[in-house]
């Protein structure tokens, strides 16, 4: 799961290139029960090695993922952080995941994605998550979060609610 671009994946021949990434909070709604939509997201979740795809998932939303699932301040018993490094491993370690980062191209996309949306602030982290997903070639965000829609670059859509946003 080394190297920066997701074109690089071996077996490519045999699956279709990476199209999608994946946003933390689908990723946080399958993993804790009482988040909205958990079944759904679960469901979600299992099904997609039928597709025959491979996904993308950024860095920065697994270290989000950690962040939220571990945190008392969100959850009143909050996921231990050893069985949720064991979720983001098991995700690391898959044949159908690609953990993506930011490429030598990222710098000029972070800039493009947080002008034409308009960002500041704490909004910058979105910025980040389309800037690594454009840098490796991805132009497609499954999300559960509106606010990607800023960035016209990226296409955004909830699969939980079969719903293109863009």
């Amino acid at each position: 799961m080394g190297g920066n671009s997701c074109r690089d994946l071996p077996g490519v021949a045999s699956r279709r290139a990476v199209l999608i990434a994946i946003d933390t909070n689908l990723l946080v709604y399958a993993h804790r029960p009482e988040m909205p939509l958990h079944a759904e997201a679960r469901q979600w979740l299992n099904s997609l090695p039928e597709r025959g795809e491979y996904f993308a998932i950024p860095w920065t939303c697994l270290h989000e993922f950690l962040a939220v699932v571990t945190n008392a301040r969100i959850f009143r018993e909050p996921t231990p952080l050893s069985t949720a490094l064991e979720a983001v491993a098991a995700l690391h370690d898959s044949d159908l995941f690609r953990v993506i980062s930011e490429s030598d191209r990222y710098l000029r996309y972070l800039g493009e994605v947080a002008s034409a949306g308009r960002v500041s602030g704490a909004m910058i982290h979105d910025a980040r998550i389309a800037a690594i997903c454009l840098s490796n070639g991805i132009e497609h965000l499954w999300s559960a979060d509106r606010d990607f829609t800023r960035f016209p670059r990226l296409r955004v859509s909830n699969p939980l609610l079969e719903t293109d946003e863009r």
